[in-house]
């Protein structure tokens, strides 16, 4: 599963949507593509969470639009009139994450049908439940889905506030083995009543060895900081620990689930 790294080339467009002002940029493959920026929001952390979450649901068979590195320039700055457009760009500088920009599509709404476009499949729906709850997505709900309908067909977006365990490391394998309670608030969760089948699928895809490979592409530079290791490999080495560990059987997260489908009825 390797990762592209693609040379941001131009600035197009900002995307004011919630705190990390990610853009539109042109990549030197003369691409469009949607850049995260390391210097906003949670900082490389919400990178992590993009890369890690993003990578498992295409290993799992969910559609994802491709994910490359992305380096960039401080000196693109120069060209922005924007005093925040300008610092977030200088604080950025170095390696980023983007999402392949899928022109034309549009955001998923449960209460609008697009014509030609059908009701989510049960079983896609119950396997995007899964994955969500699995790496603790807390943002796929009704008021921001964060699915794009293009090609009439569910893609998945913006993965940056999952795996939120990794905000604070203390007790993490412990915590590995919780529950996912916001799983009720899902988008999805309405036409999702595969999820036990979802869990078979799923749990057989994501081996241990599927794991470390996507946990294996994190930069080593994303994980200096605060964090409490002796070492990027360490660290790298924790989000596995907590990965295998949650997709240990009993998964308490599946439990819940269930029990959230089960309430709607």
């Amino acid at each position: 599963m390797p990762i592209r790294t693609v040379a941001a080339t131009r600035y197009v467009t900002p995307l004011r949507e919630g705190g990390s002002l990610p853009a539109v940029v042109e990549g030197c493959d003369e691409g469009l593509y949607v850049l995260k920026f390391r210097g906003a929001g949670q900082g490389p952390r919400a990178l992590i969470a993009e890369l890690v979450a993003g990578e498992l649901a295409r290993a799992a068979g969910l559609r994802v639009p491709e994910i490359v590195f992305m380096t960039l320039d401080a000196e693109m700055a120069r060209t922005e009139p924007d005093p925040e457009i300008q610092d977030l760009i200088r604080a950025s500088a170095g390696l980023n994450l983007a999402l392949d920009y899928l022109p034309g599509s549009v955001t998923f709404d449960p209460l609008v049908r697009i014509p030609g476009a059908e009701a989510p499949d049960a079983d896609e729906a119950s396997a995007i439940v899964w994955h969500d709850a699995f790496t603790t997505n807390i943002d796929r709900t009704p008021r921001n889905a964060n699915l794009l309908l293009w090609h009439r067909r569910l893609w998945l977006i913006d993965h940056g506030a999952a795996l939120y365990f990794h905000h604070d490391w203390n007790d993490y394998l412990a915590r590995s083995r919780s529950p996912f309670t916001h799983v009720k608030d899902h988008v999805l969760l309405p036409f999702a009543d595969r999820i036990a089948a979802a869990d078979d699928r799923m749990s057989a895809l994501l081996t241990p060895e599927v794991v470390a490979g996507v946990v294996a592409l994190i930069p080593d530079e994303w994980l200096a900081g605060d964090a409490p290791f002796p070492s990027a490999e360490a660290h790298r080495d924790a989000y596995r620990q907590y990965l295998c560990s949650r997709l240990a059987s009993p998964r308490a997260f599946v439990d819940e689930a269930l029990r959230a489908r089960a309430a709607l009825s």
